[in-house]
């Protein structure tokens, strides 16, 4: 009851109270009914307010859910989901979230053409052929928030045999300024032409061996760094701190990958891009930087405390055996220098680098100098059914040829087809004639031709067909022959999403 009923009813006990005439009882009794009707319509006028009022705040309330229910229907419609050339992306309608599934199956199957007669000094007398997933990777990359960008990968192939599977490249990168990226990680710097290009879409199986020596020693697959880049249309500079790496798998310079006490530290440079350009041609060129600044420390106990080993396999991975190796170098640090150039008119191509590498050696005796190798290669490409293949301005390197017409035999359409050819040259030897014998190291010299033929039959596969010949030039420390000549067949089959 409100303070106005309690107020009429004390004005009616009032009434009846005070002494009256009949005529002034029956005023008063007229006055209480009145009031009680008062009461009663006010009482009406409370229960329709409550009423009213309840079906607004359900009419509110089916509002806002049927709002909410709509802005989550819109959402999920505005939600990309692609497959572009079967790798399966997942993205906000804002783009500032996305997923993309990466999956790369690379499988090797090789035959090696050795001589019977080899000397017996000779180790590597029987290189095993046969089929090997040289990369099985899978993983996923996109972006978080607009302004970072995140890559995943993990790979199980191998040289020689497969892996167990290990980390190839775990990163975070910053993309919020105009022109500059910051990354930390596991990642790949930037160290040349034929390191810079998607191995998917390599003229070759392999990148050439001087490259590979070249970019292990700072740089590399699974290198743990942080590193910076800036570019534009026409040119790329990165630079990059290097520490150790994710797994014990390293195919070029190694500090043989043991426990270590001290990790190694390293810089990578590269400036690269394209000075001259037309229509349909193009001239790239570039240097770029490999700096050891502190070598592992494998411990006072090691043979070697601060080892550094230049070594590689003869740019196929189907036997994992290093036919070149320096042995282990104590350094106090090691550098590559690289320079790189490349001619591109419409389908055609033609790139080539060369590497000077040098080791300083740590508290040299007497008659003990710095080690120094080189190595080169020039290598081409005829698409012929066309295509060019795409320079890619943000890795300033080539990639593969765009598939015009994808394989469809009813339409008598073939996909790409490419012919390639490489030389390439590494010289690990170092003063070998020397008189201090602990000045030599008899690394070996390799020299290869390989010639190819590439088929994409559309985006996502490719097919590649390589025979070398390879010369290996080495002498033991006895100077009885190690070296031989034998050429090989390999063939690659290939899916990459």
């Amino acid at each position: 009851m409100t303070s106005r009923h309690l107020w009429l009813a004390g004005v009616a006990m009032a009434a009846l109270s005070w002494p009256a005439t009949a005529s002034a009882q029956e005023d008063v009794a007229a006055r209480i009914q009145a009031l009680e009707a008062q009461v009663q319509a006010l009482s009406q006028q409370i229960a329709d307010l409550k009423a009213a009022t309840s079906g607004q705040i359900q009419t509110v309330r089916d509002e806002a859910a049927a709002e909410k229910q709509a802005a989550a229907t819109t959402a999920a419609k505005s939600a990309k989901v692609t497959i572009a050339n079967g790798k399966p992306t997942i993205a906000s309608a804002d783009g500032r979230f996305s997923a993309t599934v990466h999956g790369v199956m690379q499988l090797d199957t090789a035959k090696y053409f050795q001589d019977d007669n080899l000397p017996a000094s000779v180790t590597a007398r029987d290189l095993s052929g046969g089929a090997n997933f040289r990369r099985a990777r899978l993983g996923v990359d996109g972006k978080l928030f607009g302004d970072f960008d995140y890559n995943v990968l993990l790979d199980f192939g191998g040289s020689g045999a497969e892996d167990t599977g290990r980390v190839h490249e775990l990163w975070l990168q910053y993309t919020g300024f105009d022109a500059v990226k910051l990354k930390v990680g596991a990642f790949p710097p930037s160290l040349g032409l034929a390191d810079a290009a998607s191995t998917n879409g390599a003229l070759f199986p392999e990148r050439p061996a001087v490259t590979e020596i070249s970019r292990g020693l700072a740089g590399g697959d699974t290198r743990i760094g942080a590193g910076i880049s800036a570019g534009g249309e026409r040119w790329l500079a990165s630079a990059a701190v290097t520490g150790a790496l994710v797994s014990s798998f390293n195919s070029g310079a190694t500090a043989f990958n043991s426990p270590v006490f001290d990790e190694q530290l390293g810089y990578t440079l590269r400036f690269a891009g394209t000075p001259l350009k037309g229509d349909d041609w193009l001239v790239h060129a570039g240097a770029n930087a490999s700096v050891i600044v502190q070598p592992a420390d494998a411990g006072a106990a090691a043979a070697t405390r601060y080892p550094v080993q230049l070594r590689e396999r003869p740019e196929l991975r189907v036997d994992g055996t290093r036919l070149v190796d320096t042995g282990a170098i104590d350094a106090a640090g090691a550098r590559a220098l690289g320079f790189e150039l490349a001619f591109q008119k419409k389908n055609l191509l033609f790139q080539g680098e060369y590497f000077d590498l040098r080791v300083d050696r740590r508290n040299p005796a007497a008659g003990l100098t710095d080690p120094k190798f080189s190595g080169w290669y020039l290598e081409g490409g005829w698409v012929l059914t066309g295509e060019a293949r795409k320079y890619n301005t943000a890795t300033a390197a080539f990639d593969a040829p765009a598939v015009a017409k994808p394989l469809d035999p009813s339409k008598d359409q073939w996909g790409a087809w490419e012919l390639a050819a490489r030389y390439s040259t590494l010289d690990l030897g170092s003063h070998e004639n020397s008189v201090v014998v602990a000045d030599r190291i008899r690394g070996g010299e390799q020299s290869i031709w390989t010639f190819g033929v590439n088929w994409f039959p559309n985006p996502a596969v490719k097919f590649m067909v390589d025979v070398q010949d390879v010369s290996i030039k080495r002498r033991n420390a006895a100077g009885l022959p190690l070296g031989q000549d034998y050429q090989t067949m390999n063939l690659r089959s290939q899916f990459a999403f």
